[in-house]
């Protein structure tokens, strides 16, 4: 394919709507939301301090690699990269759950091997924001992976790729990293 031809198919496969906007950058999308999580549970464990319960470990081991095997999809512009994803995503979808439930006292708490009880709740906001538990935030960090990556395997839309994904994805893992770097420094 010469460049005139590149040119041409990267024009006829930019994205028209918002739908395809979403389609089109559901990797980026993904990728922040692993991001955000993962940096998200680092300020809690190493800013504030906040001691992680056994099923947080889990929901960790579930949502770290999410972060690396996101950015080197986007990196090589590896199209089935939902493969590797949508696994650990859902994976991570049942554990916040369960752990949700604990926490919203909806279900027993189960005895936790760790210095803290599963059911236990740091962020305790009274009022209509009362259903905002860490396991609610890492759930909705999960799902919202979970949907990019189906939305990348059923697309007909190719999602972005080439040089301006990889820097966008470098843009997103360093910007993400200096503010959860800069809210740490300010506490």
């Amino acid at each position: 394919m010469n460049r005139a031809q590149s040119l041409e198919s990267a024009i006829t496969t930019a994205p028209a709507g918002i739908l395809d906007w979403l389609t089109f950058s559901c990797r980026h999308i993904a990728l922040l939301a692993a991001m955000i999580a993962t940096t998200g549970s680092l300020f809690f464990s190493e800013v504030l301090r906040w001691i992680p319960c056994e099923l947080c470990w889990y929901q960790r081991i579930l949502m770290y690699p999410l972060t690396v095997i996101l950015f080197v999809g986007i990196w090589r512009d590896d199209r089935k990269v939902y493969l590797y994803v949508l696994p650990l995503a859902l994976g991570g979808i049942a554990v916040s759950l369960y752990h949700y439930l604990m926490v919203m006292l909806i279900i027993p708490p189960a005895p936790c091997a760790g210095a803290v009880p599963c059911a236990f709740d740091y962020i305790n906001i009274p009022g209509v924001l009362s259903f905002l538990k860490i396991p609610f935030l890492a759930l909705v960090a999960f799902m919202i992976i979970s949907v990019m990556m189906a939305n990348l395997a059923l697309a007909d839309l190719p999602p972005a790729h080439g040089r301006a994904a990889r820097i966008a994805a470098v843009a997103i893992v360093m910007v993400t990293s200096a503010v959860f770097v800069g809210l740490g420094m300010m506490i």
